[in-house]
């Protein structure tokens, strides 16, 4: 078997060219989680250094299983929100240490890794409805959207007291850059350029260089800290005391849902679903997410799991695990090219996130908007999704509400069973995380 049938590119009608764009530009709108994960988790008390290669190498081992053996186009690194709830919350608030959260984290690994083997995890999905499906690929696709025009500077937080959001300094150099970065990535899209997003990620990071509003690199090759300090330091008996209970069930139910409905999210916007609406083999993706979950505990990381950024490496023909492949050994690379490949700016990959996050919006016509127990529980995963700033608490409010509506108008028959798992496990969420 040659690398091209492995990888299926005939099959799926895609080029070595265009799976190598996609996982350069999938790597370049995700690697600001290089510099940025760390310096979260560092309220935590985990050291910034071996933070950052615990997270390079947990993406690389989760990105590459995706390739490899699930074959499938999606990144794999560790979530933003769920090392934030375990540096500001866990840690900061409840006063646990985090070698007791990533016990959480390793634990949380070991049940997914299990509940794929034994076909849970993909008979969970498959009870979801299509309406849901739509509302977290919609969802996703705003909240990329929100995710952008904040990096960008043209929408920023408000005053206390006033609008909680509001427009940016739309003269200030940073917004103009991006703005006409925007405008150059449209406009290559309209004309069918193939590797729009990357040129313009490399343009705007270009004139953000050339302006001083990004500094210059202060090098090209920098030597990996040790993880020594990290590694293997997860506290398995403090994560299983009765106290941590709740912590614990929150991990599992943020990531369970997080993962789930990104993948369909994602796949709804490539077209990977069946006519069914179910993900073909989506254990295989799921599988993936949940050992680098495990892999990323023993390094000394939080819950990883599949990145809505991959939806830019979709958008830009991604159709294999050869997109995954690529992106795996970027982040690799980053162990070594962290000065360079950490000079893309916000201003650069900020825009990506918008035009993405328009793209994403098609899937919304296939809502029944005639039927306000299909449409009410999607309304509600849509806007809390970018509303609150956080996938899971929309995914969850969706997947709560949908059954409740179907009971409250006669129509109980149309609840999957499986949705009852999922509403009941959105209902602890809600008593004991969000």
């Amino acid at each position: 078997m040659t690398a091209r049938q492995f990888f299926k590119l005939d099959e799926l009608g895609t080029t070595w060219k265009t799976e190598t764009i996609a996982g350069i530009t999938t790597f370049l709108t995700m690697a600001y989680i290089i510099v940025v994960k760390p310096a979260i988790l560092s309220a935590a008390g985990i050291p910034a250094g071996p933070s950052m290669v615990a997270t390079v190498l947990s993406a690389f081992v989760g990105t590459m299983l995706m390739g490899l053996y699930a074959k499938r186009p999606f990144a794999i690194a560790p979530y933003m929100g769920e090392n934030a709830f375990i540096a500001y919350t866990v840690t900061g608030i409840l006063g646990y240490s985090w070698q007791t959260a990533l016990g959480a984290i390793f634990i949380g690994g070991v049940l997914f890794t299990i509940l794929t083997l034994v076909g849970a995890r993909s008979w969970l999905a498959s009870c979801i409805p299509s309406g849901l499906k739509i509302a977290f690929a919609v969802g996703i696709g705003l909240f990329l959207c929100f995710i952008g025009l904040n990096y960008t500077g043209v929408v920023t937080i408000g005053t206390p007291g006033a609008a909680p959001v509001t427009l940016g300094d739309i003269g200030s150099p940073i917004v103009l850059i991006s703005v006409c970065g925007l405008f150059l990535m449209i406009v290559l899209l309209a004309l069918k350029v193939r590797g729009a997003l990357l040129i313009g990620i490399i343009v705007t990071t270009a004139a953000a260089l050339i302006a001083g509003i990004a500094p210059m690199p202060n090098g090209i090759v920098s030597m990996p800290p040790s993880i020594a300090g990290i590694f293997m330091k997860f506290n398995l008996a403090g994560a299983l005391t009765w106290g941590f209970i709740s912590v614990l069930l929150t991990v599992f139910v943020m990531d369970f849902v997080d993962t789930m409905g990104t993948l369909l999210g994602l796949s709804y916007r490539a077209g990977f679903l069946d006519e069914d609406g179910n993900l073909p083999e989506i254990q295989k993706p799921m599988l993936c997410d949940a050992l680098a979950t495990v892999v990323g505990a023993v390094l000394g990381t939080t819950t990883t799991g599949a990145y809505i950024e991959s939806a830019t490496g979709i958008e830009e023909g991604g159709k294999s695990g050869f997109t995954a492949v690529v992106t795996a050994f970027l982040f690799l690379l980053a162990l070594f090219l962290t000065p360079v490949l950490t000079a893309v700016p916000p201003c650069a990959y900020g825009p990506v996130l918008i035009v993405v996050g328009m793209l994403m919006l098609k899937p919304i016509t296939g809502l029944k908007f005639d039927d306000m127990t299909e449409l009410a529980p999607a309304f509600l995963t849509i806007v809390l999704m970018s509303f609150t700033y956080n996938l899971g608490i929309g995914m969850t409010a969706g997947l709560l509400t949908w059954p409740m509506f179907k009971v409250a108008a006669g129509k109980r028959k149309e609840v999957p069973a499986g949705l009852w798992v999922l509403s009941a496990l959105s209902l602890l969420y809600y008593m004991f995380g969000a």
